[in-house]
């Protein structure tokens, strides 16, 4: 009974790990259908306006307030557009690897907030698998936003390293912390654990009210 138990067990797990990797693979397709069609239609359309713009520009001698006002509209629509796109699916992440996809996630987060945040890297040049840079990216997304949301943190230490055959991360702020035992699903905790479980990693928070939190993700690469 107990050893079939046992495999009874392990099957299940199995079937959530790989109803996990099914919404998580699922969820990263519509990411990339949408950075494509964003680009593709939106921004292409965006573009032939502010080229239409420009152009009324020049041949207009009476320069309309109207007119400079919706130009500077498209640009900051056309920036957005890429903002979003950038957040969807980092190209930075597909073509230059972890290491920078986490120093430009760092310097945005830095740009549009109030945080300062502190990045500390021990990395080599040499790629991880797809799955783990994703991961460990998207990871990293999910920590940013629940610390802006819900931490009132004004400091973010964050540091990555590879040595003897692990990549480990660890998320660090000073925010307000909270009761480990009163978590809420809008923490993120959840969808985070989740994650780590998919590249068989690692994940530990430490935390109480009025600390701050630290998250050490650990996987063996």
């Amino acid at each position: 009974m107990i050893k079939n138990q046992v495999e009874l067990r392990k099957l299940h797990d199995e079937k959530q790990t790989d109803l996990l990797n099914a919404v998580f693979e699922t969820q990263e397709s519509e990411r990339k259908r949408l950075a494509e069609d964003l680009h593709d239609s939106v921004g292409q359309v965006l573009s032939a306006i502010k080229l239409n713009l420009h152009r009324l520009d020049k041949i207009i001698a009476d320069k309309q307030p109207l007119l400079a006002d919706t130009r500077q509209l498209t640009d900051e629509c056309i920036q957005e557009i890429r903002n979003i796109i950038h957040n969807v699916l980092p190209p930075v992440l597909t073509d230059y690897g972890l290491k920078e996809a986490l120093e430009g996630l760092c310097l945005k987060i830095e740009q549009t907030t109030s945080v300062t945040v502190n990045l500390k890297k021990k990395l080599d040049d040499v790629r991880l698998k797809p799955e783990i840079e994703l991961a460990f990216y998207r990871i990293a997304q999910e920590l940013f936003s629940n610390a802006i949301k819900h931490s009132d943190a004004t400091v973010i230490n964050l540091t990555i390293t590879k040595d003897a055959g692990w990549l480990v991360m660890e998320f660090k702020d000073n925010g307000k912390g909270f009761d480990m035992s009163d978590v809420k699903h809008g923490f993120g905790l959840k969808n985070l654990e989740s994650r780590v479980q998919l590249i068989n990693g690692e994940v530990n928070v430490y935390t109480k009210p009025k600390n701050g939190t630290i998250t050490i993700i650990r996987v063996m690469i």
